[in-house]
């Protein structure tokens, strides 16, 4: 059990370097992805992931990161009503994505919220803020409405934004 752990913890931080070092993004090329890059990072997926499933390695990293990056109330320092916020991502019927919002309080009382909505007729370039003042990155809808909130990390926010991409491109196929 230990030694596939740490089998599986080496295959993330090797998956995490080659993301980081392997394959810079400048900021006008978010929106291009070229076949071979494309390729390269779902097969990484699926090794990281162990599973020759494309749509499960990439629901299984999109959940990583946004644990990785869940907004914490000890983030929050100085902010009124600080809160946990988590999310958990999961296919619905064909073309739905849906998201489970969980909100724990300082007083321990947790809201859970679940949405989905149908990915058909969606931008798949996942958008995304990181104001350089405050803790949080948004990820919004196109009606500019917030439909995820992480801590403020724009390389996270740039890793999650493109998994969701790809997890999108992917369920529009059916």
């Amino acid at each position: 059990m230990q030694n596939g752990l740490t089998s599986r913890l080496w295959k993330l931080w090797a998956l995490v370097l080659f993301l980081v070092l392997g394959s810079p993004m400048q900021a006008a090329e978010t929106n291009r992805l070229e076949p071979e890059e494309s390729a390269k990072y779902l097969a990484g997926l699926r090794a990281l992931y162990l599973t020759s499933d494309e749509r499960a390695a990439l629901l299984s990293h999109a959940n990583a990161l946004l644990e990785t990056y869940g907004l914490r109330a000890a983030y929050q320092v100085g902010q009124p009503n600080p809160q946990d916020l988590r999310y958990r991502l999961a296919v619905g019927a064909p073309g739905e994505l849906r998201i489970r919002e969980e909100r724990r309080d300082s007083s321990g009382n947790l809201a859970v919220r679940n949405r989905s909505f149908s990915v058909f007729g969606l931008d798949p370039y996942v958008q995304y803020q990181c104001p350089s003042q405050g803790v949080i990155c948004t990820f919004a809808n196109q009606n500019g409405e917030p439909w995820l909130i992480i801590l403020r990390d724009p390389k996270g926010a740039e890793e999650l934004a493109k998994a969701l991409s790809y997890l999108i491109r992917n369920l529009q196929k059916g």
